[in-house]
């Protein structure tokens, strides 16, 4: 790339840009970043503009990740993607649309209809397809004019796909697959795990493009002016490979290119597609093992995966077509229009955020990154509010989240008498690094952490309908009761999850989570024993399947003994929780702090698990007051700032009992999806009165706008139990 765009472009913060909409025509929200291959972490390319030929696609870290499209027409090249040929004009962009696993945009002109699809199979309740690192690019194109066009499309991507800085040396070469032409790039470094840190690409592994075999397919290897000027120029790439490696990234820009001659297209539509695949070798490590990506955790090599991509491609569209309308449909349902679309670009989003492995004895795990937030691996107050994607969708992925941490917290290293904030930096998940580590108790999270855990290990024994899970684990969920039990109600001045407002005592919110969370364990302890149905998502209760490895089961009267005892221990600290927190027309912040105020969010799990244990006159009260209190862009978070969460202002909306009040509060969020002037994947830390992000991107929280799913238990119900 001989030129680049190094400053985002910003807009107003009241322009909004509307296209069509995926569903009935209506007005769409503007994303303020598209994702376009997005599979974790460090394999995310997004479109950062409103046209995708205006900029060039970006890891979502912000570095140009550079991924090029041309169309000749008639012997004129046009630019779809990327910014390059400069001197090529862009064909004018028509659409577009964005869905959970599809980027389509539209373009038309010289005579012809473009269709663009970028598809990132993340089918959630498909574990295989989650777990397989390849995207596909469609290019559907028709004549629009009624005649005969010659028509050539071309792609490419460059070498800053596989360094973490464009001056680090790259090699390349091809790979012999049947039916497919396969390139390879990678670092020839091949620094394997060998960084940690948050702002970080991966440079090790290999990118691999692979086209279908086929007559006018060509491909080649070479400098980017090379591939893209030869094929403005005559149609066609380079002869020959480029040799001149290994070399860095930057200097003459190696890239690999595909040309597909179409020859005369009319008004029949003609479609090309290829694969674009990412093999890490390994993923992550954990407590000192490095662990396999969870497609090779059988033996698989590259060639197996894009063996199976190319093999399932014409299947996998069609899934991913009726996942798309069917998902759309419920969220519109349950929602309205414009959640439906939030959803839609949050999807992507909030499952690339995490990396699939095979843990040492093959169970799954997921691991997730605080991006641009510290870095940190598998966080339990990121888990926690990324959890309702994954409740509603596939609960084998909900496990997948919690098992590393369990597992770690399991073990004789965490001696803390609460549950653990992380497992490390990204990727390496060797132990806590935050706060006190696992040296001391300062700058931890203690009540918020063991709360967390013990309302994820219930909504996972409530959609399994059994215990068999926690069980494993059934020694430290207990020992974080007991904490609870001790620390909960008042809690002394500590971090939450809301860390970057600083330490707090006497927190309402963390408070209503430590009481929710003791009943949570009362209502574990009743399933476990058979006593209490499950509700929401959950299917029949089904007895667990043996005793879990390293599980210590409970006798069921002792279990039916804590469960009663639980559950009147947190009937009793809502009454005081009351009495501290009320503060006449709503409830505070702190219950030391009266005219305060702040979102309670975590008061939804009341709702979604069924606990029945707040007067419902509480979330009402909080509603009404929290409409007086809206921004333009938001509810702020509480009354200290006027920044707010957009993870939290879902939850909080979803404990609107009407629909008035749902689009109440969600309206403004809407509006600042469309309007912040930070291009980049969604922020769920900016400010109410102008949209502007205050911090993060990209993260896995994004995941709890799902939350307001969870509040309607029949199409919970439908989903958790899987698609075809």
């Amino acid at each position: 790339m001989v030129e680049r765009i190094a400053e985002w472009g910003m807009i107003g913060a009241a322009l909004v840009v509307a296209a069509s909409a995926a569903h009935g025509g209506a007005p769409r929200m503007r994303p303020p970043a598209v994702p376009l291959v997005v599979h974790d972490p460090y394999f995310s390319i997004w479109s950062c503009s409103s046209e995708l030929a205006a900029d060039w696609p970006r890891h979502w870290t912000g570095a140009i990740h550079a991924l090029c499209s041309m169309v000749r027409v008639d012997g004129k090249v046009y630019r779809l993607m990327g910014v390059e040929l400069r001197d090529a004009p862009p064909l004018p962009q028509t659409g577009l649309r964005v869905t959970p696993t599809r980027s389509i945009y539209e373009f038309e002109g010289a005579g012809v209809r473009i269709q663009v699809a970028l598809l990132s199979p993340l089918l959630a309740h498909d574990l295989e397809l989650v777990g397989r690192p390849a995207s596909y690019l469609t290019w559907q194109i028709a004549s629009a004019d009624g005649k005969d066009h010659e028509v050539a499309i071309y792609y490419d991507n460059s070498a800053e796909l596989v360094v973490d800085k464009a001056d680090q040396s790259v090699t390349w070469g091809r790979a012999n697959q049947p039916g497919l032409q396969v390139l390879r790039i990678g670092s020839a470094e091949q620094p394997v795990l060998a960084k940690k840190g948050d702002n970080l690409r991966i440079d090790w592994g290999y990118l691999f493009v692979a086209a279908p075999d086929e007559k006018g397919v060509s491909t080649a290897i070479a400098d980017h002016k090379s591939a893209r000027e030869g094929f403005a120029a005559k149609g066609a790439l380079p002869d020959k490979d480029d040799a001149r490696m290994p070399r860095p990234a930057k200097e003459n820009w190696p890239v690999t290119a595909c040309a597909f001659d179409l020859g005369k297209v009319g008004p029949k539509p003609v479609s090309r597609h290829l694969i674009l695949a990412y093999d890490d070798l390994y993923s992550i490590e954990f407590l000192g093992q490095k662990l396999r990506p969870w497609w090779r955790r059988s033996g698989a090599e590259a060639k197996d995966l894009l063996a199976a991509a190319a093999k399932d491609y014409a299947d996998v569209v069609r899934r991913c077509e009726a996942f798309d309308t069917e998902l759309m449909a419920d969220l519109t349902k349950v929602g309205g229009a414009d959640y439906a679309d939030l959803c839609a670009l949050a999807y992507r989003q909030a499952i690339a955020a995490h990396k699939l492995v095979a843990a040492p004895d093959g169970r799954p795990m997921l691991f997730s990154k605080e991006c641009f937030s510290n870095g940190c691996i598998a966080t339990v107050d990121v888990m926690y509010p990324a959890a309702p994607i994954f409740a509603f969708l596939n609960n084998d992925l909900l496990k997948a989240t919690t098992t590393p941490i369990l597992d770690y917290a399991a073990t004789d290293r965490w001696k803390f008498p609460f549950a653990p904030h992380d497992l490390g930096t990204y990727p390496k998940a060797n132990g806590q690094v935050y706060g006190g580590g696992e040296r001391s108790e300062a700058n931890q999270m203690p009540v918020e952490e063991s709360g967390n855990l013990l309302i994820l290990a219930a909504l996972i024994s409530q959609l399994d309908g059994n215990t068999a899970y926690a069980q494993r684990y059934w020694p430290q969920l207990q020992r974080w009761a007991e904490y609870l039990k001790a620390k909960g109600l008042d809690p002394e001045n500590q971090l939450c999850t809301d860390d970057f407002a600083g330490h707090l005592a006497h927190n309402a919110n963390l408070s209503l989570k430590a009481i929710l969370a003791l009943a949570a364990y009362a209502k574990m302890c009743d399933i476990a024993v058979g006593g209490a149905s499950p509700v929401g998502g959950a299917s029949a209760p089904r007895a667990p399947q043996g005793k879990e490895r390293g599980a210590e089961t409970p006798r069921p009267q002792d279990l039916k003994k804590e469960a009663t005892e639980y559950r009147k221990l947190a009937e009793s600290f809502v009454k005081e929780w009351v009495r501290l927190a009320d503060d006449s027309d709503h409830y505070r912040l702190a219950f030391d702090k009266p005219g305060t105020w702040s979102q309670k969010y975590n008061l939804v799990w009341d709702k979604v698990l069924g606990l029945g244990l707040f007067p419902a006159d509480i979330a009402r009260k909080e509603i009404a007051y929290y409409k007086t209190k809206l921004n333009p862009f938001g509810l702020p978070l509480d009354n200290r700032q006027t920044y707010t969460k957009t993870d939290w202002e879902v939850w909080t909306a979803t404990l609107a009992e009407s629909p008035a009040d749902w689009e109440a509060l969600m309206k403004p969020v809407y509006a600042f999806v469309s309007a912040t002037p930070q291009r980049v994947p969604l922020t769920d830390w900016y400010w109410t009165l102008d949209a502007r992000q205050r911090g993060f991107q990209a993260r896995p929280v994004i995941g709890g706008v799902f939350i307001k799913m969870l509040s309607d238990p029949a199409v919970w119900r439908k989903w958790s139990r899987g698609r075809q």
